[in-house]
């Protein structure tokens, strides 16, 4: 008789231990759908960069087209313009990885995404590793259109500026050719 009072009493336990169990697991499963707030605001920050990017443009060809054809050439014409298209680009490469990343947090954490199905693997995210493998190549590529984008406006004035200057563009070479070698063995 206490014996099957005791098996009784270890069997409600367990029981009422594996409903509190449960639930703790429930919710701490269907916490990980907060990160829909980082998909939605890093989706809203990349078309504000790609509109603020578009703007940028559309203002340089109202420049070019005010230098070229409704004024004399102002000085350093070729360097702005070159210069404000390439922190365009900037802009877009950083919308690319806000888009990146949003996209890779709602394949990893919230479902598949069934429409990216068929469309290629561009944004085929499958682990963590991979999305930041994924946003570390384009922020690298963002570091060196930035480069780019300084250097058009420095002035060099001596030999040694110049070899810095090649030397720097061969240091970016090299880490292009390994951060392409990266993932592929």
């Amino acid at each position: 008789m206490a014996e099957e009072k005791e098996v009784v009493k270890n069997i409600k336990a367990l029981e009422e231990r594996g409903i509190i169990e449960s639930l703790f697991e429930g919710t701490i499963w269907r916490s990980r759908f907060i990160v829909i707030l980082a998909v939605v605001f890093g989706l809203i920050g990349a078309i504000i960069l790609f509109i603020v990017a578009s703007y940028d443009i559309a203002s340089v060809a109202g420049y070019a087209y005010n230098g070229l054809f409704a004024h004399p050439h102002p000085e350093n014409f070729h360097e702005n313009i070159v210069a404000a298209i390439i922190g365009a680009v900037d802009l877009y490469l950083i919308a690319v990885v806000m888009f990146i990343f949003a996209f890779g947090l709602y394949e990893l954490f919230i479902s598949h995404i069934d429409e990216a199905e068929g469309h290629g693997k561009i944004l085929a995210i499958s682990s963590l590793d991979q999305l930041k493998d994924k946003i570390a190549k384009v922020i690298v590529m963002v570091l060196v259109v930035n480069f780019f984008q300084r250097v058009l406006h420095t002035n060099f004035t001596t030999p040694l500026e110049m070899l810095y200057f090649a030397l720097s563009i061969m240091a970016l070479a090299v880490g292009l050719y390994f951060l392409s070698k990266v993932g592929k063995h």
